[in-house]
């Protein structure tokens, strides 16, 4: 039982675990009745010790409900709503997706549950209690289904495509996709055992906790291969057949989202995907393991590998003269698998393919990925190191600018003959994230023009709305695509539905958490603020409730929270940060503009604000940012 419970409840918990093992299955249910019966009875009195520490903000005056307050509470209704109908048309009772099960990078077991992508965030917004029970049975369900699935020809997954639950060998590219729905799984189902149990054994796969995984050298600081996984790395040049995948029938019968008609373009795509041997930058995805491990378990290993790993990465850009090389030998040498050539190898700076399709070059590199390690370790640290270094490695590109016909283009490339990929297009890779995690104005120049931060900045004063509202478009459209789909279990590839995917919350993440999508890259919620419900215990906005950040700087952070319910009162508690990462240092509330504004001290990560029914009022918190240790339990918890 956990500590801050109701005595009475801990001292029941107690006898039970003492007397476990002698009871039947249908004593067990008896008695967790009987649990759960004494713990409704306490549920609504019993006060734990954080929750009586909880500065409490008081909004009282009533506050018509504004537009962007009822899309908000539809969008939320209208995501749920399209999730459920998507995944009884998709998934089977088991939680299978109903497809036929395939290896490989065109479509393969990651394609599988990315069809769920987004909808942790859904949930953890304040979606639908069932949306968490869909997307946790979806990958319950595609783990039993790919450990079943094995290959024929790919040698590595003849005896199942996952191993210990996890991918048996792949690229990050691919695997973090396949970890999109898992990496946020914990930010509404953190106490699910087998949750824990993965988290750990996951990161455990990096830092060596498997002897039959050995992915991580830490004499070099190097994950070995850019395949690695649960059978560890692959140290041998990749084929065309490890990344395509079994021998299949195409045309007639599947639509390859990468348009190739047969299984011979489907190798012909691969053919060049052979230098994969040493560490590679997306490699550094895999830092997010570790991450959810420390926020789960606050284990020191977790966060001292992490670093460590990032830490490598950062003396290997500053020995390659700023720029992140994509090869590192398995003697830890820059460029030691590709000939010397930092810029080599598969998904590296250099990597320019011909797709067999079009007979066209194509430039496909992954390096920028590996700043999901280094933002990692600036959540961790706050250390301005692990931004400056990728802010320097666009300024070193950016130099080798050319002016060509009274146009400067910029090059995104790097080869034997130096750079090239030229375009009018500045390289400026993370720089939406670089600026989110700085609130640099510098940082923000090298953003653009988007709409969001647009709007944030005083301009656009009608985006929240008319974003909110295209957001009811795209749902509309993708569920009209899905009724309209006809392929069958039989003719239906893991990647085919995904275009359907309904959940829509982009706008969402910003207008109520004030946050930036995680992306696909496997990455942590980075949001300024979270939501819980006490009341229900569990994630997300109460029912009825709205938010709106609508100003963010490095110091401070304003909302507005509303009540739409006219009858009844709302409690909510507003955590600085997805994982309790900042600290309010105070919050100063506004009911309306007649009254006075009154500030609460806080110094901690969580405030209590209680709303009257049809109530509302402005928030004013001054925030320490990357201050705290990030931790996945929920605000009663700690």
């Amino acid at each position: 039982m956990n500590s801050h419970l109701h005595p009475a409840i801990a001292r029941i918990g107690f006898q039970l675990r003492n007397r476990l093992h002698f009871l039947s299955s249908r004593q067990l249910l008896v008695s967790g009745s009987l649990l759960l019966a004494v713990a409704l009875l306490f549920g609504s009195s019993w006060t734990t010790p954080a929750a009586a520490q909880w500065p409490t903000v008081e909004l009282n005056t009533p506050l018509p409900p504004p537009g962007w307050a009822v899309l908000e509470r539809e969008l939320l209704r209208a995501n749920a709503a399209a999730c459920r109908e998507y995944y009884q048309h998709y998934f089977d009772e088991r939680g299978y997706l109903q497809c036929v099960e395939r290896w490989g990078g065109d479509d393969g077991p990651d394609d599988a549950i990315e069809n769920c992508a987004d909808w942790p965030i859904l949930h953890a917004l304040g979606g639908a209690d069932d949306v968490l029970e869909m997307y946790r049975q979806a990958w319950e369900g595609h783990l039993e289904q790919y450990t079943k699935a094995r290959t024929t020809e790919v040698p590595f997954a003849r005896e199942g495509m996952y191993y210990r639950e996890f991918p048996v060998m792949f690229d990050w590219l691919h695997n973090s996709e396949g970890l999109r729905v898992f990496a946020l799984q914990g930010l509404s189902d953190h106490d699910n055992p087998r949750f824990q149990q993965r988290t750990r054994r996951y990161a455990g796969l990096y830092l060596n906790e498997d002897p039959a995984a050995p992915n991580y050298d830490p004499e070099h600081r190097i994950i070995r291969s850019l395949f690695n996984g649960s059978r560890g790395p692959l140290l041998r040049k990749a084929t065309a057949l490890d990344w395509a995948g079994d021998p299949i029938q195409v045309k007639g019968r599947f639509q390859p989202r990468h348009g190739e008609e047969t299984w011979q373009q489907m190798l012909d795509h691969f053919a060049e995907y052979n230098d994969i041997v040493g560490d590679h930058p997306s490699n550094l995805c895999a830092t997010s393991l570790a991450m959810n491990a420390w926020t789960l378990t606050g284990e020191e290993k977790y966060r001292r590998w992490l670093l460590e790993y990032v830490d490598a990465w950062l003396e290997r850009m500053e020995q390659n003269d700023g720029i992140i090389p994509s090869n590192i030998g398995l003697d830890g040498t820059i460029g030691g698998e590709t000939d010397g050539k930092w810029y080599g190898g598969v998904y590296g700076w250099n990597f320019v393919v011909t797709n067999p399709v079009n007979g066209q070059l194509s430039f496909r590199t992954t390096v920028a990925m590996g700043f999901v390690g280094f933002m990692n370790a600036y959540v961790l640290t706050g250390d301005e190191k692990y931004l400056e270094a990728w802010r320097n490695q666009s300024r070193l590109i950016n130099s080798h600018s050319r002016e060509v016909n009274g146009r400067t283009l910029y090059p995104h490339a790097y080869g034997d003959d130096g750079w090239h990929q030229y375009t009018s297009q500045k390289y400026n890779a993370n720089a939406l994230e670089i600026w989110y995690l700085s609130m640099n104005p510098a940082d923000r120049e090298e953003v653009g023009s988007h709409g969001w931060i647009n709007w944030l900045e005083g301009n656009s004063p009608g985006w929240p709305e008319q974003a909110l509202r295209g957001e009811f478009a795209t749902i509309r459209q993708r569920i009209a695509g899905m009724r309209a789909d006809t392929t069958t279990p039989d003719t239906r590839l893991a990647d085919d539905p995904m275009r359907f995917n309904p959940c829509t919350v982009t706008v969402l993440q910003h207008l109520m958490h004030g946050g930036i999508s995680p992306g696909r890259r496997a990455s942590i919620l980075n949001c300024r603020v979270r939501y819980f419900d006490p009341a229900r215990r569990r994630a997300g906005i109460p029912e009825d409730v709205a938010a709106l950040v609508d100003r963010l700087t490095a110091e401070e952070t304003e909302l507005v929270l509303v009540n739409l319910n006219q009858l009844e009162s709302r409690t909510v508690l507003v955590q600085a940060g997805g994982y309790g990462e900042h600290q309010f240092a105070e919050v100063t509330s506004t009911a309306d503009e007649t009254a006075g504004p009154v500030t609460t001290r806080v110094d901690g990560p969580v405030v209590r604000v209680r709303l009257a029914p049809g109530a509302g009022g402005r928030l004013k918190l001054a925030t320490n940012r990357y201050s705290l240790q990030p931790v996945l339990k929920f605000p009663w918890q700690r």
